[in-house]
């Protein structure tokens, strides 16, 4: 074997296996759109989170309370706002709320379906006081699970005195007093202070009138920073890898037959065996894959059996696949026709191969029952293999339909006229299909296909353990 003919096989090898890359790389795409899609959903629906409570402090005059005490009220709205925020961006449910609540009744909101009261009062000891006045006032509040959300920086504050930390502006009294009504909420409650009081959100000046415009403006900006970060993560996990890598390999080798077939037909050709000529015996066509159907009688196969006979269909829209396949082959194969590596009739006869596949999809697509003779099959797929590869040639389709035209006329004249018929009358059907890119990725031709190929394997006696007869199962065979 010369090394030339060695590199016309791994360029069949090539774009064969580029057919299933491609499949695998068309997932990776369609699924990072898709998640790159509900990432912007849940980003447009935390900005409306925000927005809500942009609303509430745009009209002050509905807001509970006098000038020194609407704070209050805005804490509770900012609270429940930007922690649904924070969870829509997350694509989780958002389960802070005021529903089912009163404006004046012991909860303010619920969050996770426990009641929550807000308690956003200057200063430390001030904020205890009125956590310790609601739990006289509803014996209930505190004990049964529901908490207090005090700001932020007060909590932080109450940390350190708890654990002896020198905090500014707050004399040993005050800490006492701090500390004895931290006590107190543990007796009332019978439960840990964190349990019972937890920070919020917001710190106490957050949520004042004059600066809670800003506030809102920060998290959102916040939320901005993470949704970019979160869509370079989805970006970044759909990259090529040498796990996508290894993947494709493993369903190349368990996909074997169809990997291989314009390989083998390849290697045929070297044999001096021409698969597109009436070289094939039906002993040649059973070694690179295609067995005659049971009861098809003479040696003769029907189109709709070979597709599932051959097991040539990476996708649920097997047509759509295989066409998509050819295109990218072909495409290599133009790249190196045009840079000298392969002269013309080469690139045609690779391209023949590489199309053929395509071909045997698009057989069954156009043929469906008809019975086509062992002896012209090689000629049947040729033909159509030729008019894929010249729609997708650019600049060289009409060279190449003339070649194809030229070979048939030779090859029809050496065989019997109702042979002759037979591939006539595939052509035509062929012919109707139109520009095969369009019916390709005609749904409804695509998944019918699946269903008349299987049961016309179930009428040549195929065991229906051997059928598939849906995407579903067609998936599980190719992913293994």
């Amino acid at each position: 074997m010369s090394h030339h003919k060695t590199s016309k096989e791994h360029l069949i090898s090539d774009q064969l296996n580029a057919a299933i890359v491609g499949v695998l790389n068309n997932q990776r795409i369609q699924d990072e759109i898709i998640k790159q899609a509900a990432q912007d959903v849940a980003f447009s629906t935390a900005i409306e989170q925000v927005d809500k409570v942009r609303e509430f402090i745009g009209n002050p005059g509905s807001i509970l309370g006098s000038a020194l005490t609407k704070h209050g009220e805005i804490a509770e709205q900012v609270e429940v706002g930007i922690r649904n925020a924070n969870a829509a961006l997350n694509q989780q449910n958002m389960t802070a709320t005021f529903e089912g609540i009163g404006r004046t009744a012991p909860a303010d909101y619920s969050v996770d379906g426990v009641f929550v009261q807000s308690k956003f009062i200057n200063g430390v000891n001030n904020n205890l006081d009125h956590v310790l006045k609601h739990m006289d006032k509803y014996s209930d509040f505190g004990r049964d699970g529901s908490f207090y959300h005090i700001p932020k920086d007060t909590y932080q504050t109450i940390e350190k005195i708890r654990l002896g930390l020198p905090v500014d502006d707050l004399s040993e009294k005050s800490k006492a007093a701090i500390l004895n009504k931290i006590q107190e909420i543990e007796r009332n409650t019978g439960k840990p202070f964190e349990q019972v009081v937890k920070p919020g959100i917001s710190d106490y000046s957050d949520v004042q009138q004059g600066k809670v415009v800003e506030t809102l403006d920060k998290h959102e900006q916040k939320l901005k920073q993470e949704n970019e970060e979160l869509k370079e993560k989805i970006e970044n996990e759909h990259k090529p890898s040498w796990g996508g890598a290894a993947q494709a390999a493993v369903i190349a080798g368990v996909v074997g037959g169809t990997i291989s077939l314009g390989v083998s037909l390849y290697g045929k050709y070297k044999q001096g065996k021409n698969p597109f000529k009436g070289e094939f015996s039906q002993e040649d066509w059973k070694e690179v894959g295609i067995t005659t159907a049971k009861g098809a009688g003479g040696g003769a196969i029907a189109g709709g059996a070979i597709y599932l006979l051959t097991n040539n269909a990476a996708l649920p829209a097997p047509f759509a696949g295989a066409i998509v396949s050819a295109a990218k082959g072909i495409s290599s194969l133009m790249a190196d026709y045009k840079s000298g590596k392969i002269t013309f009739e080469e690139f045609t006869d690779l391209g023949l191969m590489v199309c053929a596949e395509s071909a045997i999809v698009g057989l069954a697509t156009a043929a469906g029952q008809t019975l086509i003779p062992i002896p012209i099959l090689g000629a049947v797929i040729g033909s159509l293999a030729g008019k894929i590869l010249a729609e997708f040639s650019l600049g060289k389709g009409k060279d190449i339909a003339e070649r194809m035209r030229k070979d048939m006329v030779d090859y029809m004249r050496k065989i019997d006229d109702s042979y002759c018929e037979i591939i006539i009358k595939i052509d035509k059907e062929f012919d109707r299909l139109g520009k095969l890119t369009e019916a390709a990725f005609d749904l409804k031709r695509n998944s019918d296909l699946v269903f008349a190929s299987a049961n016309l394997a179930r009428a040549y006696g195929v065991a229906e353990k051997n059928i598939i007869s849906s995407s579903s199962e067609l998936d599980n065979f190719m992913l293994g």
